[in-house]
């Protein structure tokens, strides 16, 4: 058993390519309760309160927690396929700690305070190599590195101004 853990860690390794990809959204407001973004060929409707209120659609941060999970899902699978294990269902719940931060109280960052994922496979996969798939799951999820590591942000300010407007 101990061998054959041995020889899928390797044959993971030697697997595990690094490529770049761009990815693109486009954003816009349709109304003062609801942004909509292009995503490939889909429109995403997200509502405009961030505070987890009661609303027709998701806002942001559940949004930001929903590709969580689907991340750990589809590379999930990938790693399950990898390591020859038959995943008969696998659900991903992940809550999160908000510190919201307002006029009022200024200090600290705003965003989650904590994220905390519990990940529930059905397999008959010994429990080695489970730990195993969900080890290399964690090392290879996007999500995961993007929200722990520094990744450089961007933003762009473009004043958008009518041809009549002079200086």
């Amino acid at each position: 058993m101990k061998r054959k853990l041995l020889e899928l860690i390797n044959n993971i390794k030697t697997k595990t390519i690094m490529s770049t990809k761009k990815i693109n959204v486009f954003g816009y407001i349709a109304n003062e309760n609801q942004f909509i973004v292009k995503a490939q060929d889909f429109k995403i409707k997200i509502s405009n309160n961030a505070a987890n209120g009661i609303s027709e659609m998701p806002n942001p941060l559940e949004y930001l927690l929903a590709g969580f999970a689907g991340s750990v899902n589809a590379i999930g699978q990938i790693v399950a396929k990898e390591l020859g294990i038959e995943l008969k269902s696998l659900q991903v719940e992940i809550s999160g700690t908000l510190v919201d931060k307002n006029e009022k109280t200024k200090k600290g960052r705003a965003g989650f305070k904590s994220i905390e994922i519990v990940v529930k496979p059905t397999s008959d996969a010994p429990l080695a190599l489970l730990k195993l798939w969900i080890d290399t799951v964690k090392e290879r999820c996007p999500v995961r590195d993007t929200l722990l590591n520094a990744t450089p942000v961007l933003l762009t300010l473009i004043k958008e101004y009518s041809p009549s407007e002079t200086i």
